[in-house]
């Protein structure tokens, strides 16, 4: 009961927020294909409101494809990380492979679906930590629902295929380059219920022109994900996290 009305509650501010901010922009000219490079540093990588580094700075860096009359994308992301040495195995980088469409349904209402696999090369887990998703998404305005289901066992854990991911937030221009960004989430693992959890984020990014640069607190309500070591650290509880990235 406690997560419905979590969730029913963040929908109802997320959509009071859309109603009413103001998201009208000046029509641009966009060309039919576009190539485009970004490279970040964060402070500690945090997914789905869990620490990949051991609550520690990482390195990432990425391209994406477009074609925008068909809405169609693909695009390649990586990032360093720790949890996968943390947890017995070998490597120390994430490497996402996405591919998808997206587009206007009508006004503001817009759509994206595609699939999104997450490699972690010479991992050496068993189950093999590699992962793949399905995941679909609507937005209207600022605001957006989106939902990934995966299609293989979730990031190394036994049986636990068709695994969901439940995503609300907003990202709210308030001018002069800052954007708020607000976000809810809730993890189900697929026969673990003890690896389930809710996660959170409130930020604030800006758009300085050479880069960006981005500061939230990042947390979830769970305890269950710990780093390795006599201090165990809880990789989901609340934090700072700041975030520089160059696109080009």
């Amino acid at each position: 009961m406690k997560k419905i009305i979590y969730f029913a509650s963040l929908a109802t501010v997320i959509g009071v927020i859309a109603f009413t901010a103001n998201c009208s922009q000046a029509e641009e000219t966009v060309p039919d294909n576009s190539l485009t490079f970004n490279a970040s540093v964060v402070s500690d990588y945090r997914f789905r409101g869990i620490s990949q580094t051991r609550l520690e700075p990482a390195l990432q860096g990425g391209a994406d494809y477009s074609n925008n009359p068909t809405g169609l994308y693909v695009g390649t992301w990586l990032s360093t990380l720790k949890w996968v040495k943390d947890g017995g195995g070998s490597g120390n980088i994430e490497w996402d492979v996405y591919a998808g469409k997206k587009g206007t349904i009508t006004g503001d209402l817009t759509y994206d679906f595609g699939v999104l696999t997450y490699v972690y090369p010479s991992n050496d887990l068993n189950p093999n930590a590699d992962t793949t998703e399905l995941y679909g998404q609507l937005g209207y305005g600022p605001a957006y629902i989106k939902y990934s289901q995966s299609l293989t066992n979730l990031f190394g854990a036994a049986n636990s295929k068709n695994s969901g991911y439940l995503d609300l937030g907003a990202n709210i221009d308030v001018s002069n380059g800052y954007t708020v960004n607000l976000h809810a989430g809730h993890q189900t693992v697929k026969n673990n219920s003890t690896l389930s959890y809710n996660d959170w984020k409130i930020g604030l990014t800006k758009d300085f022109g050479f880069l960006s640069g981005s500061v939230a607190v990042i947390g979830t309500d769970t305890n269950n994900y710990v780093g390795p070591g006599p201090d165990r650290k809880n990789l989901g509880k609340a934090a700072l996290v700041v975030s520089a990235t160059k696109t080009f």
